[in-house]
């Protein structure tokens, strides 16, 4: 083990292992307070295909443009971290649901309805709802 330490410190800084060791647990620690936050707030019907979602909708065309661009790079930071999380500590799936839900591309609701269709982690998300007295998420029927 020692030798497997010492081949990782003549890569990549000692300083830059620490933080990267920081980055981490901050990482998970973030991820179980903020993706549940965000799970119970969603309305119920928000992943299902038939409901129509119109974000910013009635706002000045700058302010939506902005707004789009800065719900896009915090999505791919989602994206990113979640990916990430696949192999560090923490919730990386629902960290990348989080990530796809807020970036826009074509088809999305499709790939998300898919995502959260899937049992294990639709009855993840509505555990954590029902401890919130929040309804379950509905879903579009399948095919």
């Amino acid at each position: 083990m020692d030798d497997l330490l010492a081949t990782v410190q003549q890569w990549i800084p000692v300083d830059v292992l620490i933080g990267l060791t920081v980055a981490s647990v901050v990482g998970f620690v973030g991820s179980l307070i903020a993706i549940p936050l965000i799970l119970v707030r969603l309305p119920a019907d928000y992943f299902d295909t038939r409901t129509p979602r119109h974000w910013m909708k009635d706002h000045h065309p700058v302010l939506r443009l902005l707004g789009l661009v800065v719900k896009n790079v915090i999505g791919a930071v989602f994206l990113l971290v979640g990916f990430a999380m696949l192999f560090l500590p923490g919730q990386g799936l629902l960290t990348m649901l989080i990530g796809v839900s807020l970036v826009d591309f074509p088809r999305k609701r499709e790939i998300e309805a898919k995502m959260v269709g899937q049992p294990t982690l639709l009855g993840v998300i509505n555990v954590m709802r029902r401890k919130f007295d929040k309804p379950p998420l509905t879903l579009a029927p399948g095919p």
